[in-house]
């Protein structure tokens, strides 16, 4: 009879250890997966700014260009200038902050990520 006994405990043993092991498995691949989610939607979205940023780039170059031209007089140098710079340093202001808004994004979806594997 002890023997039986022994062997049933160590049968729940080896289910025990049995579902700890699957459910391990199991949270490596969600870890897994969600990684490679998390590095696709960020190559996309460096393609996506690249493209983005180009795009910015040739219409201020071609403001720039257009307002060169029509320009007459020092003053009217001066004028351009101002308005350009003050163009461009509004670009780079709102490119900081799209960027800065990515990063909260992407580090807000790093922490649900580990976060999945200790909630579970």
């Amino acid at each position: 009879m002890s023997q039986l006994s022994g062997a049933n405990a160590m049968a729940d043993e080896t289910a025990e250890l049995s579902e700890r092991v699957a459910l391990s498995n199991k949270h490596a691949l969600e870890v897994l997966i969600g990684s490679q989610q998390i590095v696709l939607e960020e190559i996309l979205f460096a393609s996506n700014e690249a493209l983005d940023r180009a795009r910015t780039e040739t219409h201020l170059l071609a403001e720039f260009v257009s307002k060169l031209a029509s320009v007459h007089s020092v003053r009217g140098i001066q004028a351009m200038v101002q308005e350009c710079g003050q163009h461009q340093i509004d670009f780079i202001r709102r490119d900081c902050d799209r960027l800065f808004k990515h990063g909260q994004r992407l580090i807000d979806a790093s922490l649900n990520l580990a976060g999945q594997r200790w909630r579970s």
